[in-house]
Protein backbone atom coordinates (compact mmCIF):
# COMPACT_ATOMS: atom_id res chain seq x y z
CA UNK A 1 0.00 0.00 0.00
CA UNK A 2 1.30 3.46 -0.96
CA UNK A 3 -0.08 7.01 -1.10
CA UNK A 4 1.03 9.52 -3.72
CA UNK A 5 -1.38 12.38 -2.89
CA UNK A 6 -1.13 13.72 0.67
CA UNK A 7 -1.39 17.12 2.37
CA UNK A 8 0.20 18.43 5.56
CA UNK A 9 -0.07 21.55 7.73
CA UNK A 10 2.07 23.30 5.13
CA UNK A 11 -1.11 23.70 3.05
CA UNK A 12 -4.55 22.52 4.21
CA UNK A 13 -3.88 19.31 6.12
CA UNK A 14 -3.79 18.83 9.91
CA UNK A 15 -0.70 16.60 10.32
CA UNK A 16 2.78 18.06 10.17
CA UNK A 17 5.06 16.52 7.51
CA UNK A 18 6.90 14.41 10.08
CA UNK A 19 3.64 13.29 11.70
CA UNK A 20 2.42 12.15 8.28
CA UNK A 21 5.48 9.99 7.79
CA UNK A 22 5.07 8.40 11.21
CA UNK A 23 1.37 7.80 10.51
CA UNK A 24 2.27 6.16 7.21
CA UNK A 25 4.73 3.91 9.00
CA UNK A 26 2.18 3.00 11.67
CA UNK A 27 -0.37 2.12 9.00
CA UNK A 28 2.06 -0.12 7.16
CA UNK A 29 2.52 1.96 4.00
CA UNK A 30 5.58 1.13 1.90
CA UNK A 31 5.92 4.57 0.25
CA UNK A 32 4.43 8.04 0.43
CA UNK A 33 4.63 11.37 -1.40
CA UNK A 34 4.02 14.76 0.20
CA UNK A 35 2.05 16.92 -2.25
CA UNK A 36 1.06 20.13 -0.52
CA UNK A 37 -0.71 22.81 -2.53
CA UNK A 38 1.71 25.10 -4.36
CA UNK A 39 4.47 24.80 -1.78
CA UNK A 40 7.52 22.65 -1.12
CA UNK A 41 7.99 24.01 2.39
CA UNK A 42 7.34 20.68 4.12
CA UNK A 43 9.44 18.46 1.87
CA UNK A 44 12.67 18.76 3.84
CA UNK A 45 10.98 17.83 7.12
CA UNK A 46 9.17 14.91 5.47
CA UNK A 47 12.36 13.67 3.82
CA UNK A 48 14.24 13.69 7.13
CA UNK A 49 11.37 11.89 8.88
CA UNK A 50 11.28 9.30 6.09
CA UNK A 51 14.93 8.48 6.78
CA UNK A 52 14.20 8.23 10.49
CA UNK A 53 11.27 5.85 10.01
CA UNK A 54 12.80 3.97 7.07
CA UNK A 55 9.94 5.00 4.79
CA UNK A 56 10.26 5.26 1.01
CA UNK A 57 9.47 8.84 0.03
CA UNK A 58 9.05 11.09 -3.01
CA UNK A 59 8.85 14.84 -2.56
CA UNK A 60 6.14 16.59 -4.52
CA UNK A 61 3.68 19.43 -4.85
CA UNK A 62 0.08 19.76 -6.06
CA UNK A 63 -0.19 22.65 -8.50
CA UNK A 64 -3.34 24.74 -9.01
CA UNK A 65 -3.28 25.62 -12.70
CA UNK A 66 -5.27 27.78 -15.08
CA UNK A 67 -6.59 25.75 -17.99
CA UNK A 68 -9.25 27.08 -20.36
CA UNK A 69 -10.43 29.63 -17.78
CA UNK A 70 -10.93 27.18 -14.95
CA UNK A 71 -8.75 25.28 -12.51
CA UNK A 72 -7.17 21.89 -12.71
CA UNK A 73 -4.79 20.27 -10.22
CA UNK A 74 -1.61 18.57 -11.32
CA UNK A 75 0.57 16.59 -8.92
CA UNK A 76 4.30 16.95 -9.63
CA UNK A 77 6.67 14.35 -8.18
CA UNK A 78 10.43 14.02 -7.87
CA UNK A 79 11.50 17.33 -9.44
CA UNK A 80 14.97 18.79 -8.95
CA UNK A 81 14.41 21.55 -6.41
CA UNK A 82 17.86 23.00 -7.15
CA UNK A 83 17.43 23.27 -10.92
CA UNK A 84 17.14 26.72 -12.48
CA UNK A 85 13.94 25.67 -14.23
CA UNK A 86 12.29 24.83 -10.93
CA UNK A 87 13.64 27.81 -8.99
CA UNK A 88 12.46 30.28 -11.63
CA UNK A 89 9.00 28.71 -11.81
CA UNK A 90 8.60 28.37 -8.04
CA UNK A 91 9.70 31.94 -7.30
CA UNK A 92 7.08 33.32 -9.68
CA UNK A 93 4.45 30.93 -8.30
CA UNK A 94 4.97 31.99 -4.71
CA UNK A 95 5.04 35.68 -5.63
CA UNK A 96 1.63 35.34 -7.26
CA UNK A 97 0.19 33.34 -4.37
CA UNK A 98 1.32 35.80 -1.72
CA UNK A 99 0.78 39.14 -3.43
CA UNK A 100 -3.01 39.09 -3.27
CA UNK A 101 -3.60 37.82 0.27
CA UNK A 102 -3.82 41.16 2.09
CA UNK A 103 -6.58 42.27 -0.31
CA UNK A 104 -8.40 38.96 0.26
CA UNK A 105 -8.27 39.44 4.05
CA UNK A 106 -9.51 43.02 3.63
CA UNK A 107 -12.38 41.77 1.44
CA UNK A 108 -13.40 39.11 3.99
CA UNK A 109 -13.28 41.70 6.76
CA UNK A 110 -15.64 43.95 4.79
CA UNK A 111 -18.01 40.97 4.45
CA UNK A 112 -18.32 40.95 8.24
CA UNK A 113 -15.73 38.34 9.23
CA UNK A 114 -13.64 38.91 12.34
CA UNK A 115 -10.37 38.64 10.45
CA UNK A 116 -7.17 40.65 10.00
CA UNK A 117 -3.59 40.07 8.92
CA UNK A 118 -2.61 39.99 12.60
CA UNK A 119 -5.20 37.29 13.36
CA UNK A 120 -4.12 35.17 10.38
CA UNK A 121 -0.35 35.47 10.93
CA UNK A 122 -0.22 32.83 13.73
CA UNK A 123 -1.59 30.32 11.20
CA UNK A 124 1.24 30.77 8.70
CA UNK A 125 2.84 27.38 8.11
CA UNK A 126 4.64 27.68 4.80
CA UNK A 127 6.97 30.55 5.46
CA UNK A 128 4.68 33.19 3.98
CA UNK A 129 1.15 34.54 4.23
CA UNK A 130 -1.10 32.66 1.79
CA UNK A 131 -4.70 31.50 1.37
CA UNK A 132 -4.05 28.33 3.36
CA UNK A 133 -3.17 30.45 6.39
CA UNK A 134 -6.59 32.10 5.98
CA UNK A 135 -8.21 28.68 5.72
CA UNK A 136 -6.48 27.43 8.87
CA UNK A 137 -7.69 30.55 10.70
CA UNK A 138 -11.27 29.92 9.55
CA UNK A 139 -11.05 26.28 10.62
CA UNK A 140 -9.93 27.42 14.07
CA UNK A 141 -12.93 29.76 14.40
CA UNK A 142 -15.66 27.48 15.74
CA UNK A 143 -18.32 30.12 15.01
CA UNK A 144 -17.71 29.32 11.32
CA UNK A 145 -18.39 25.63 11.85
CA UNK A 146 -18.11 23.46 8.77
CA UNK A 147 -15.67 21.20 7.04
CA UNK A 148 -12.79 22.49 4.97
CA UNK A 149 -14.73 22.32 1.70
CA UNK A 150 -17.61 24.35 3.17
CA UNK A 151 -15.25 27.04 4.45
CA UNK A 152 -13.47 27.16 1.13
CA UNK A 153 -16.72 27.43 -0.85
CA UNK A 154 -18.37 29.85 1.58
CA UNK A 155 -15.54 32.32 2.11
CA UNK A 156 -12.29 31.89 0.20
CA UNK A 157 -13.58 30.97 -3.25
CA UNK A 158 -16.06 33.88 -3.39
CA UNK A 159 -13.35 36.30 -2.26
CA UNK A 160 -11.00 35.24 -5.03
CA UNK A 161 -13.82 35.27 -7.57
CA UNK A 162 -15.12 38.72 -6.63
CA UNK A 163 -11.62 40.18 -6.62
CA UNK A 164 -10.89 38.54 -10.00
CA UNK A 165 -7.93 36.68 -8.51
CA UNK A 166 -9.02 33.06 -8.94
CA UNK A 167 -7.51 32.63 -12.40
CA UNK A 168 -4.80 35.29 -12.46
CA UNK A 169 -3.03 33.87 -9.39
CA UNK A 170 -2.53 30.49 -11.08
CA UNK A 171 0.12 29.65 -13.67
CA UNK A 172 -1.07 28.51 -17.08
CA UNK A 173 -1.17 24.73 -17.30
CA UNK A 174 0.92 24.73 -20.47
CA UNK A 175 3.69 26.82 -18.86
CA UNK A 176 3.69 24.93 -15.56
CA UNK A 177 3.79 21.46 -17.11
CA UNK A 178 6.70 22.45 -19.34
CA UNK A 179 8.60 24.07 -16.46
CA UNK A 180 8.16 21.02 -14.24
CA UNK A 181 9.17 18.75 -17.10
CA UNK A 182 12.42 20.71 -17.46
CA UNK A 183 12.93 20.28 -13.70
CA UNK A 184 12.66 16.49 -14.06
CA UNK A 185 9.20 16.01 -12.53
CA UNK A 186 6.70 13.28 -13.22
CA UNK A 187 3.39 15.13 -13.58
CA UNK A 188 -0.05 13.63 -13.03
CA UNK A 189 -3.58 15.00 -13.45
CA UNK A 190 -5.38 14.85 -10.10
CA UNK A 191 -9.06 13.94 -9.63
CA UNK A 192 -10.15 14.57 -13.23
CA UNK A 193 -13.78 13.96 -12.20
CA UNK A 194 -14.08 16.85 -9.73
CA UNK A 195 -15.04 20.50 -10.18
CA UNK A 196 -11.34 21.36 -10.11
CA UNK A 197 -10.90 19.14 -13.13
CA UNK A 198 -13.43 18.15 -15.77
CA UNK A 199 -16.55 17.35 -13.75
CA UNK A 200 -19.17 18.82 -16.09
CA UNK A 201 -17.56 17.58 -19.30
CA UNK A 202 -18.77 14.64 -21.36
CA UNK A 203 -16.50 11.61 -21.49
CA UNK A 204 -15.52 12.61 -25.03
CA UNK A 205 -14.60 16.12 -23.86
CA UNK A 206 -12.68 14.75 -20.89
CA UNK A 207 -10.71 12.47 -23.16
CA UNK A 208 -9.92 15.25 -25.63
CA UNK A 209 -8.64 17.57 -22.89
CA UNK A 210 -6.57 14.92 -21.14
CA UNK A 211 -5.12 13.86 -24.50
CA UNK A 212 -4.15 17.50 -25.16
CA UNK A 213 -2.52 17.86 -21.75
CA UNK A 214 -0.55 14.68 -22.40
CA UNK A 215 0.58 16.05 -25.77
CA UNK A 216 1.99 19.17 -24.11
CA UNK A 217 3.93 17.16 -21.53
CA UNK A 218 1.61 15.77 -18.83
CA UNK A 219 2.92 12.33 -17.90
CA UNK A 220 -0.04 10.65 -16.27
CA UNK A 221 -3.22 10.75 -14.23
CA UNK A 222 -4.66 9.26 -11.07
CA UNK A 223 -5.85 5.72 -11.66
CA UNK A 224 -7.20 5.52 -8.12
CA UNK A 225 -8.93 8.17 -5.99
CA UNK A 226 -11.20 7.70 -2.95
CA UNK A 227 -14.44 9.00 -4.44
CA UNK A 228 -14.09 7.82 -8.01
CA UNK A 229 -17.24 6.07 -9.07
CA UNK A 230 -16.84 2.64 -10.64
CA UNK A 231 -17.25 4.30 -14.03
CA UNK A 232 -14.71 7.06 -13.21
CA UNK A 233 -12.10 4.45 -12.33
CA UNK A 234 -12.88 2.38 -15.41
CA UNK A 235 -12.57 5.49 -17.60
CA UNK A 236 -9.28 6.52 -15.98
CA UNK A 237 -7.82 3.07 -16.65
CA UNK A 238 -9.07 3.23 -20.24
CA UNK A 239 -7.27 6.55 -20.82
CA UNK A 240 -4.10 5.37 -19.10
CA UNK A 241 -3.91 2.32 -21.34
CA UNK A 242 -4.94 4.10 -24.56
CA UNK A 243 -2.49 6.99 -24.25
CA UNK A 244 0.27 5.19 -22.32
CA UNK A 245 -0.12 7.52 -19.35
CA UNK A 246 1.80 7.04 -16.10
CA UNK A 247 -0.67 5.71 -13.52
CA UNK A 248 -0.62 7.31 -10.07
CA UNK A 249 -3.03 7.35 -7.17
CA UNK A 250 -3.60 8.53 -3.65
CA UNK A 251 -6.09 9.43 -0.99
CA UNK A 252 -5.80 13.24 -1.09
CA UNK A 253 -5.43 12.89 2.69
CA UNK A 254 -6.07 16.05 4.75
CA UNK A 255 -6.29 14.60 8.25
CA UNK A 256 -9.09 16.04 10.39
CA UNK A 257 -9.99 18.47 7.61
CA UNK A 258 -11.31 15.52 5.60
CA UNK A 259 -12.09 12.91 8.28
CA UNK A 260 -13.82 10.41 5.99
CA UNK A 261 -10.54 9.69 4.18
CA UNK A 262 -7.76 7.62 5.79
CA UNK A 263 -4.12 7.75 4.79
CA UNK A 264 -3.30 4.96 2.37
CA UNK A 265 -6.69 3.25 2.45
CA UNK A 266 -9.15 5.97 1.42
CA UNK A 267 -12.80 5.79 2.48
CA UNK A 268 -13.84 2.55 4.18
CA UNK A 269 -10.71 0.83 2.83
CA UNK A 270 -11.68 1.43 -0.80
CA UNK A 271 -8.16 2.24 -1.98
CA UNK A 272 -5.01 0.16 -2.41
CA UNK A 273 -2.57 1.89 -4.76
CA UNK A 274 -0.04 -0.65 -6.09
CA UNK A 275 3.60 -0.35 -4.99
CA UNK A 276 4.53 -0.81 -8.65
CA UNK A 277 3.26 2.73 -9.32
CA UNK A 278 5.89 4.10 -6.96
CA UNK A 279 8.64 1.94 -8.48
CA UNK A 280 7.74 3.05 -11.99
CA UNK A 281 7.77 6.72 -11.02
CA UNK A 282 11.17 6.32 -9.36
CA UNK A 283 12.54 4.84 -12.58
CA UNK A 284 11.17 7.77 -14.59
CA UNK A 285 12.67 10.28 -12.16
CA UNK A 286 16.11 8.66 -12.38
CA UNK A 287 15.88 8.62 -16.15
Amino acid sequence: MIDLHVHSTMSDGTYTPSQLIKLAKDKGLKAIALTDHDTIYGNKEAREAAKKYDMEFIHGMELSLNYNNHQIHVVALGFDEESKAFKDFYHELRQKKQSSIVSVIDYLQKQGLDISVEKVEPFIASGALDKYAILRYLVSDKSKAGDIQYLWDRYIDPAFNNLNLKITENPKAEDAIQAMKKAGAVTSLAHFHKKIGFKNYTREEQEANIKYLHEIGLDGMEAYYPNYSEDDEKFAHYLIEKYDLVPTGGTDFHGANRPSVDLGSGTNNNLDVPYEFYQNICKLIKR
